[in-house]
């Protein structure tokens, strides 16, 4: 049973939630993924350590390791052209006040106001499910800063990742 790129969107979700109880619905509805996957997912995120069956929380530790270091072996970002859509990795906030660049990148959304190369996001509900969460939408284009980023964009975005791991 590997993982899927939901399965990081469904994960971060209820980190972001900060607490034991929560409903699959619930994370259905913020994270636009039906019930049946988000059930799933959690499924395969409690098989590879990174939530404690237990209890159902996140397992902050495994979370920050995976993230960090293993997420963008495992998703790969996958660049495309000149799009419309919603700023990404260095292109976002919090990176993009900390971070100037020529290069914009963009998750492809028919109603985003800004252009740049295009990045798939993890999953296809990313861009409707950030609309509801900012900490979220933070979140995710942090990961796409690690997965696309060089050197230095890395290591601004391992240290923000971290930082708001701590925080919770």
């Amino acid at each position: 049973m590997s993982l899927k790129p939901q399965d990081v969107l469904v994960l971060l979700k209820i980190f972001l939630l900060n607490r034991d109880h929560y409903s699959i619905r619930e994370i259905s509805n913020a994270t636009k993924i039906s019930i049946s996957e988000v059930h799933s997912a959690i499924k395969r995120c409690q098989k590879s350590n990174l939530i404690n069956p237990l209890n159902r929380r996140v397992l902050k530790a495994q979370m920050s390791e995976f993230i960090i270091h293993g997420l963008k072996y495992v998703f790969p970002a996958e660049l495309g052209t000149l799009s419309r859509g919603l700023p990404t990795a260095h292109s976002a906030k919090p990176l993009s006040n900390l971070i100037s660049s020529e290069n914009c990148y963009v998750w492809p959304y028919s109603k985003g106001e800004i252009r740049g190369t295009s990045i798939l996001p993890l999953y296809k509900s990313v861009t409707e499910a950030v609309q509801e969460d900012q900490k979220l939408y933070e979140f995710l284009a942090l990961i796409d800063a690690l997965r696309i980023g060089r050197a230095r964009e890395l290591k601004i975005a391992e240290k923000e990742i971290l930082k708001r791991i701590k925080e919770y």
